[in-house]
């Protein structure tokens, strides 16, 4: 067992439409949540117009947050924190309501985020799974909207503007033409916008994600994880279309878990409308990361974790509980380094996670153990791999446990990748499964062999001292994969070997 796996970390979030706890366990790069339970209070519905929050939300709070201090101490949460957002931050009985929290939760430290705080704990989340984000995020709520610039790593520039869904809806009276012209209005105020066009636009935000789920469902795209959902600026503008002409004649058959958020979806798509519009954006990337994110990385995890590689930490971490010698897929790096000519770097670190998972699915049935790494892959917990990653890992480890390249249940990933990503995938997981069946998965096994790609022919240099391990099964294998790189293949004694 990890040592760290029993330290617990947890965070409230407290915003103006919902409130959600939600509960870390360990240190690591990336955040493992242990549970997530959400309620929708809508504090600052008619905050616009009052300056105070909602009572019937305030009315509800208490079970809520009795709860939720129950669960979080028995947990052993520690850190244990509240983040209140807009609607505390605005509303004139804001610290009011801050000491009934005090009541309900003793001795847990609540922080009211200025809107900057927000902007930058956002900026945070976003940057945990996506370490090279380059443009800007959208941060939307109930009560306002937080926009930052993200370069290199680093934020440059931040605002909050009062475009959350559920203020929106009160300052346009419900009217959709209204909230747009607001929209469009409050934007021209954010002057450094126009520094950053042609950019990636980050969105954060239940609203913004229960948009792309029901797109996604809509266009049957064939993985159904919101987190690094990517759309093209034409494509993201027919979302928002379809999003807007669709809330006026309602919905049908829609997740349940959106229902709540279907009031709201017409005011966020009008936000990201005039986004678009102000931006024009190369692309659109949806995150499930945000703030409880951000503050988790920036307050709970130490600087030399958080300057880790999330995608490799991801699977690393998925070697050492999964996997039966570690010191394998360093030695299974070595040895497929003469596959692809040309390698970039995005192929290597593709090629090196790859080789960390390798083994994940050998405590499965064999029965099943094909297409149960795959699933397991693709439709992993976390947010470290973007949706190609996943595709690409999921289809190698697949072939690793002998799929066939037709298979019904590899159509994901003939969706998501290009067919040269798809091709080496196939390959790749190919000749993973000829180095388990050579080595017995022992380093020093394999690699007193090698394989060299030439013009025609694909061959596999073995050890005098290995004639015995050379099997029909690897020379059935090796076949295979030469088959698949369209070579012909042979084995020869490594006369280079001493």
């Amino acid at each position: 067992m990890n040592s760290h796996s029993l330290i617990r970390s947890a965070i409230v979030d407290l915003g103006s439409n919902s409130v959600r706890l939600v509960v870390f366990e360990g240190r690591e790069r990336n955040p493992v949540i242990i549970f997530n339970e959400k309620a929708t209070l809508r504090l600052g519905s008619g905050l616009d117009t009052t300056r105070r929050l909602n009572p019937k939300g305030v009315t509800l709070a208490e079970d809520v947050f009795k709860r939720f201090y129950a669960v979080a101490t028995t947990m052993g949460a520690d850190p244990f924190v509240v983040l209140a957002t807009a609607a505390v931050r605005d509303a004139l009985d804001g610290e009011e309501f801050i000491k009934k929290l005090n009541q309900w939760m003793p001795n847990v430290p609540v922080h009211i985020l200025t809107g900057e705080q927000e902007a930058d704990y956002a900026a945070a989340g976003v940057l945990c799974s996506i370490p090279n984000a380059d443009g800007v995020v959208a941060d939307i709520g109930g009560g306002s909207m937080e926009l930052v610039q993200l370069s290199e790593k680093k934020r440059f520039n931040a605002q909050t503007l009062p475009l959350g869904v559920i203020r929106l809806t009160d300052r346009s009276e419900r009217k959709l033409a209204k909230a747009k012209a607001i929209a469009s209005k409050d934007l021209k105020t954010v002057e450094w916008l126009t520094e950053v066009k042609k950019k990636t636009l980050y969105l954060v935000g239940g609203a913004f994600r229960a948009m792309a789920q029901l797109y996604i469902e809509y266009t049957s795209y064939p993985l159904s994880i919101v987190h690094y959902f990517t759309l093209p600026y034409e494509e993201a503008k027919r979302m928002v279309e379809w999003t807007i002409e669709k809330s006026k004649g309602g919905v049908n058959n829609i997740p349940t878990f959106i229902h709540k958020r279907l009031n709201d979806l017409p005011y966020a798509a009008t936000v990201l409308e005039q986004l678009l519009s102000r931006l024009k954006p190369t692309q659109i990337v949806f995150c499930a990361e945000g703030v409880r994110e951000g503050w988790y990385m920036r307050n709970v995890v130490s600087e030399n974790v958080r300057d880790q590689d999330p995608q490799e930490a991801a699977a690393m971490d998925i070697c050492e509980r999964l996997g039966r010698v570690k010191e394998f897929p360093l030695a299974l790096m070595q040895w497929t380094g003469s596959l692809f000519k040309n390698e970039d770097m995005d192929m290597k670190r593709l090629r090196w996670n790859a080789c960390l998972i390798s083994d994940a699915s050998y405590h499965d049935h064999p029965a099943y153990r094909k297409e149960q790494s795959y699933h397991r892959i693709l439709c992993m917990a976390g947010m470290a791999f973007d949706h190609p990653t996943r595709a690409f890992l999921a289809l190698t480890t697949a072939m690793r446990y002998e799929a066939g390249v037709d298979e019904p249940f590899l159509m994901p990933s003939r969706k998501i990748l290009t067919h040269k990503q798809f091709e080496q995938a196939v390959v790749l997981g190919m000749a993973f499964r000829v180095a388990y069946t050579l080595s017995g998965n022992l380093p020093s096994l394999l690699l007193r062999t090698r394989l060299k790609v030439g013009k025609k022919k694909l061959t596999l240099y073995f050890s005098h001292h290995l004639d015995a391990v050379i099997s029909d099964a690897v020379t059935r294998r090796l076949t295979r994969l030469g088959q698949s790189m369209g070579l012909e293949t042979q084995l020869l004694p490594d006369h280079d070997d001493a």
